[in-house]
């Protein structure tokens, strides 16, 4: 870090979360004009189960305590580890967001060391430059462009079903078994997905403190499960976390009718903003299905990866 400030990165802790959001407000405005990334966003990070952000989250601190830059790592999935971390856009250019970069390296292959065809993924801005020159001087490649989406939901109209879809929230325990098959056979080939055990998968759902399963929408036809829509809310703010339609169901308006049911749901417990993210190259055409129940890019981001070899790239100065 230059002679500008001086600054410390520590681990975070619960005490930094509104000061750490309030650091993705501002890069969010710098970059998109709107807040997209807010408190209850990064608090549903945090509670995310196996989260420690003794080990997984820092900040970074100027002398005079305020925080201004943040960043974390976590175990997507296995063998993939994923991070992200933003700067006060006043203190960049500081060398901030290399020593957060540095602590998230580490703990990213410590969290994915030893398993096949591990890989390393951070995600950053689309438009920016110096972050993106950062991650090509440690070895990292630009993977892949993604999009958040939202929609300001006006009023709680579901629409008509397609014909012979029935649609429900979770309606017990008993249901995650095929809401998990469904996701797992709608996302096979999609990029940077891997399968994922049931009880690992199941055990992240239920366990986080934002699960509801009121909010979850399930499509079935003749019994049995054909699409599922996944959603929570935070702060307010809803957030579509996963959607999928069996590859045999598809081009039926079967995902428009979840999405548009998963909306009045929101509403109906008053909330009017809702977010997700979405590959911007989904072969399935999501962005095209999004964009067909009104919503609208906020945001762009990339993501950018490497392997993890047996040996750790030399540390940044």
């Amino acid at each position: 870090m230059d002679s500008r400030g001086a600054y410390d990165v520590r681990a975070a802790t619960w005490d930094d979360l509104v000061s750490a959001a309030r650091v993705l407000a501002e890069d969010d405005l710098d970059d998109a004009g709107q807040v997209v990334l807010d408190t209850g966003f990064l608090r549903g990070q945090w509670e995310q189960p196996g989260f420690d952000l003794t080990t997984d989250a820092w900040v970074a601190v100027e002398t005079a305590g305020q925080v201004v830059g943040y960043g974390q790592t976590t175990r997507e999935a296995p063998g993939v580890a994923g991070s992200w971390g933003v700067v006060r856009p006043d203190h960049r250019g500081r060398g901030i967001g290399s020593a957060l970069f540095q602590r998230i390296e580490t703990r990213a292959v410590e969290l994915v060391a030893g398993e096949p065809d591990a890989r390393f993924r951070h995600s950053i801005n689309a438009s920016d430059e110096a972050a993106a020159a950062l991650l090509r001087s440690r070895g990292l490649s630009l993977a892949r462009h993604f999009w958040h989406m939202g929609i300001e939901l006006p009023v709680a109209d579901a629409g008509p079903l397609p014909a012979g879809i029935a649609i429900t929230s979770l309606r017990s325990a008993a249901d995650l078994r095929e809401v998990h098959g469904v996701l797992e056979q709608a996302f096979a080939h999609h990029w940077g997905v891997r399968p994922q055990a049931f009880d690992g998968w199941a055990r992240e759902q239920t366990m986080s403190p934002s699960y509801d399963p009121h909010l979850w929408r399930l499509a079935w036809e003749d019994g049995s499960l054909v699409g599922a829509l996944v959603a929570v809310v935070h702060d307010g703010r809803g957030w579509v976390t996963l959607l999928g339609v069996r590859a045999d169901c598809r081009s039926r308006g079967i995902a428009s009718a979840l999405l548009r049911h998963a909306f009045a749901g929101f509403v109906g417990c008053g909330v009017r903003s809702v977010l997700l993210a979405v590959d911007a190259a989904n072969a399935t055409g999501a962005t095209r299905l999004y964009e067909g129940v009104g919503m609208h890019v906020v945001k762009r981001f990339d993501i950018w990866e490497r392997a993890v070899g047996g040996a750790m790239l030399s540390h940044l100065s």
